[in-house]
């Protein structure tokens, strides 16, 4: 190390000559102007020490914060200065003393309240002093004055890091909660054609899988011997003028078997024996499946026909355990088919089933929404948004704002002059890129809302250099 500060003593006394040299031959000095050829040559070291060497980087002529790693021009046609090696780069915020302008309040003719530790211990002296260190106390002036929470940041490193706060105001409490859904039928609109005793299929109509029925449409005529045997009895109780009770027997006999009251009444205008009978949709719907066919024989309560009516649908969406307190009946819901892109749908939660799967933590939620022109259809699957909150104004902070650290919460409060306070908060619901502050903050109070993680470094390191001081000072 001393020979690489002897050299560099030597090179920098070798170009200082040089440049003196130099300097005395273009103003015309020989041996006789010495004295005055050495009065300069202080003056062209400086001037030559101040723009030599290498150039780093370039500058805005007029001091902004713009640089350039090569040589540019504004848009007015000014050259970027170039700044060299040795000069004193700094990337606080400074302004060059014009001319004329008041330089700022000397130190000596501010007061001085105290002097504090330079490492940043708390420790602090009415009177000049030094460390253990030989470093001197640093004098706190009025204005600076410090209650031993708030962290000191330079303003050129805020500036390199990026530090960003926002005002704490009052905003509608909208937590949004999204989860997946699946597209189901109403079961409650569902019906299906069975027969209550073994027949035989004459003659289906001409409807398969997927048509639209309406109510009344004809669906299936059977030939049922039980019901043609009931109905040829409720004849012949009819004819011989049998009392009231033994004729309403037989129509009850009927109507059991599942033979519609219509039907019965056209028996008994007709006189005539129903040797088959049709049957017909129970009402408006899409035929779901078709499993009769001519010829066949159906046993007693074989499905023949199954019918929905699709006008009104199911949304079931699985809602994790964690925001099911924020999910109840009556909440908005957004509903988005991956199957039609740039649609919406909309409904209200219906009901929450009374159980969590216990393998993947969730909840079902039923949703109920109107299909009025039947795009959507049963087992598409379905993005849905629940809008909880209620919408109540509350205070509330972006969530970058708030420091969680599993067991607190902390925000930063910018105290102005690159002086921000740790704040321990109590924290609401969340939604929307907000988070609710339910104590700790007041409207107007303003948050780190970026790179929070360099004041929580320098709050941390504050406090291990406090706890230290604490420890060094127990006998």
């Amino acid at each position: 190390m001393r020979r690489v500060a002897c050299t560099g003593l030597m090179l920098a006394a070798v170009l200082a000559a040089g440049l003196g040299g130099h300097e005395a031959g273009r103003r015309g000095f020989g041996w006789s102007d010495l004295d005055r050829w050495l009065e300069l040559l202080p003056l062209a070291t400086r001037t030559q020490a101040a723009a030599g060497g290498a150039v780093l980087y370039y500058q805005d002529p007029d001091g902004q914060p713009v640089y350039s790693a090569v040589s540019r021009q504004t848009p007015d046609g000014r050259a970027f200065r170039p700044v060299h090696a040795g000069e004193d780069v700094s990337f606080d915020e400074s302004q060059p003393a014009a001319t004329g302008t008041p330089e700022p309040e000397p130190a000596a003719n501010r007061q001085v309240l105290y002097y504090r530790n330079p490492m940043g211990l708390p420790d602090t002296s009415p009177v000049p002093k030094k460390d253990n260190m030989g470093m001197d106390y640093i004098p706190v002036f009025a204005g600076e004055e410090d209650d031993g929470t708030a962290v000191k940041v330079a303003s050129g490193k805020l500036q390199r890091t990026g530090v960003r706060t926002a005002s704490v105001e009052r905003r509608p409490n909208r937590q949004v909660i999204r989860a997946p859904g699946t597209i189901r039928l109403d079961e409650r609109r569902v019906s299906v054609v069975a027969m209550r005793s073994a027949a035989f299929v004459e003659e289906v109509a001409d409807v398969t899988t997927g048509d639209r029925v309406a109510r009344g449409d004809p669906l299936v005529t059977v030939y049922a011997p039980e019901i043609a045997t009931a109905g040829a009895q409720f004849l012949t109780d009819l004819g011989d003028g049998t009392s009231a009770r033994v004729a309403g027997g037989a129509r009850q006999r009927l109507e059991n078997l599942g033979v519609p009251d219509d039907m019965i009444d056209e028996i008994a205008r007709t006189r005539k024996p129903p040797l088959s009978m049709t049957w017909r949709a129970p009402r408006d719907g899409v035929v779901l499946e078709r499993m009769a066919v001519e010829g066949m024989k159906s046993e007693i309560g074989e499905v023949l026909f199954r019918l929905a009516d699709t006008s009104t649908l199911w949304v079931l969406a699985d809602v994790p355990e964690l925001e099911l307190g924020a999910v109840s009946p009556g909440v908005p819901a957004t509903i988005r088919i991956r199957g039609l892109p740039g649609r919406t749908f909309t409904g209200t939660v219906d009901l929450l089933y009374p159980q969590v799967d216990e393998m993947t933590r969730t909840t079902r939620v039923r949703i109920e929404i109107a299909n009025p022109d039947g795009v959507l259809l049963p087992g598409m699957y379905a993005e849905v948004a629940f809008a909880a909150g209620g919408g109540k104004a509350v205070i509330a902070v972006p969530d970058s704002a708030v420091i969680d650290t599993g067991t607190r919460q902390v925000v930063f409060i910018d105290r102005g002059d690159g002086r921000f306070e740790p704040r321990e908060v109590t924290i609401g619901t969340r939604g929307d890129g907000f988070t609710e502050v339910r104590q700790g903050l007041e409207v107007g109070d303003r948050v780190v809302v970026a790179a929070n993680f360099l004041i929580d470094a320098e709050s941390n390191l504050k406090a291990a250099l406090q706890g230290l001081a604490a420890t060094d000072a127990r006998p």
